[in-house]
């Protein structure tokens, strides 16, 4: 046994969990991260990030990289057999978050830079190589077994476990969680491919993002991000009645598909597998001092790119959540807030995730001129709403309601404080921000209050008191016209950039945050 006690022992290192490890890790917490394999995967799986963790990750010291290894999604387009648009989504719009609602990045060049930016911390400790055999825990303390490929134990022990390891997970086995099947099923071989040099889209006649609703053959045509200069492309294939998964995963077999779109002297083969596209969802997501993150927790089909993403934002709840808990702050009851919040966001989005699957997964021709005809007559029932949170640590009416506005993703803007200028979250700092949109917060607030304030170590904000030392002025002017298409003068915003709630009065603000830190206290605020 270890004599050591981390703060948290992370299961599996994919993206998930390296995201995880440097947020916690940027903490100064002690962090032990077990893989089984030595070496990353090499190959693309994932190949997109929203808006929301483009911001994620900036604020995580990212922000400097990100540019060099994305780019910005375009327009996302369904189309029929005969190319007439069904439906789009416009990814290459701009967000709530600043920049295009999605990046396109090349998962393999995204782990590598989050590697690089997790080994510079020196409180980080990576077991590669050593498969965790068993995870239990008592009131006190959580007791990981490893196993190297050698035959040789070791037992580390720590405060937490997370087990961001995959859908196979041995941690979500371990705290006995079941799993929801939302009934969506479907085999698709998935190929990625390098362009040749002076090969372009427009060269290939191809969308720049598109899925191609044809019955006979239902194809995906996406980004697959950047790396060292050079652009990948991806392509999907449904897997039609009959057809063998060995037989599509020949190589000759992969030109014959890629030949209407690309051929060798277009592109370069990077790797084909056949995928089962699944939607899954744990039922239990902590047990004590065990948690699920990522896959562990959800497995949704692809077609909205959110996979990744939710694990991401999975991540980012825990992470300022077990802040508040590792520094005495609040005890392990809030963390009961996490499945509650995170549940139903990612139930949302394997909703979202099924629809868009079943608007492309039809191989029969009848079924698919149906198809057709509903969005063209415009009696197809329209997508599901992107999510945002409904339930756990926001604020409420009365009668247990959320409060209107409550739960929502709040604008990342770029803002000026006296000379300097950037981006909201790097002038003002991470943590609980309290934004008012005239008079300065502090002045606002009891001298209790401010005293619960500064222990949280809350961010005072005013976008309209230039005379105060908290003042920020919204260069964009998308914070100020949020907060007035609300109807608040003052607002509270998480660590995790998701409003607690606002008020329209800047005398409410004073009962805004003994609504937060009684909500917090029964939460489990010490």
């Amino acid at each position: 046994m270890d004599s050591r006690i981390y703060d948290v022992i992370q299961v599996g290192y994919g993206p998930v969990s390296q995201a995880l490890a440097l947020m916690l890790g940027r903490q100064g917490r002690s962090i032990a991260v077990c893989e089984r394999w030595k070496t990353r995967y090499p190959l693309p799986r994932a190949v997109c990030i929203d808006h929301e963790l483009y911001r994620v990750l900036s604020a995580n010291g990212m922000g400097t990289v990100l540019p060099s290894i994305s780019h910005p999604g375009p327009r996302y387009q369904w189309f029929n057999a005969e190319w007439e648009e069904l439906l789009a989504i416009d990814w290459s719009a701009e967000s709530i978050s600043g920049g295009t609602e999605v990046n396109f990045v090349h998962q393999p060049t995204l782990e590598h830079a989050l590697d690089q930016a997790v080994a510079r911390l020196s409180n980080v400790d990576q077991f590669l190589g050593w498969e965790v055999t068993v995870v239990r825990h008592d009131a006190r303390m959580c007791h990981v077994t490893l196993r190297a490929d050698t035959g040789v134990t070791r037992e580390l022990r720590a405060r937490y476990v997370v087990g961001c390891d995959g859908a196979n997970s041995i941690v979500r086995s371990a705290i006995g969680s079941g799993q929801e099947d939302r009934g969506f099923e479907a085999d698709w071989l998935v190929i990625d491919v390098m362009l040749k040099d002076g090969v372009t889209i427009e060269k290939l006649g191809i969308p720049p993002a598109g899925q191609y609703c044809n019955p006979v053959r239902p194809t995906t045509i996406v980004p697959a991000g950047i790396s060292g200069g050079k652009l990948f492309r991806r392509w999907e294939f449904m897997r039609l009645p009959g057809e063998q998964v060995a037989d599509m995963e020949r190589e000759d077999r992969v030109w014959e598909l890629l030949e209407p779109w690309a051929g060798p002297a277009d592109v370069e083969l990077v790797r084909h597998k056949v995928y089962n596209f699944r939607s899954l969802l744990a039922t239990r997501w902590r047990d004590g001092r065990v948690l699920l993150a990522g896959d562990a927790a959800h497995v949704m089909p692809p077609f909205m790119g959110q996979g990744m993403c939710s694990g991401m934002r999975d991540a980012w709840n825990l992470a300022w959540k077990l802040a508040l808990i590792l520094d005495g702050k609040a005890d392990e009851r809030l963390l009961d807030t996490y499945q509650l919040e995170r549940l139903p966001h990612v139930s949302q989005l394997i909703d979202l995730s099924i629809y868009l699957g079943k608007v492309i997964c039809i191989p029969d021709p009848a079924e698919a001129a149906t198809r057709d005809q509903a969005f063209k007559s415009g009696t197809a029932l329209p997508p599901p709403p992107f999510p945002h949170l409904t339930g756990g640590l926001i604020h409420c009416d009365a009668d247990g309601s959320p409060s209107p506005g409550a739960g929502l993703l709040s604008p990342h803007v770029s803002v000026q404080q006296a000379a300097r200028k950037g981006r909201f979250d790097d002038i003002a700092g991470l943590g609980f921000a309290v934004i008012s949109k005239t008079s300065g917060p502090a002045s606002l607030m009891s001298v209790p209050a401010l005293a619960r304030a500064r222990d949280l170590q809350m961010r005072l904000v005013t976008l309209g008191d230039e005379h105060s030392p908290h003042y920020l002025r919204d260069l964009d002017g998308r914070l100020v016209s949020f907060m007035a298409q609300q109807d608040w003068a003052v607002m509270i915003v998480r660590p995790d950039f998701y409003v607690y709630g606002g008020a329209p009065r800047e005398s409410d603000l004073e009962n805004l945050l003994t609504d937060l830190f009684t909500d917090l206290s029964v939460a489990g605020l010490a």
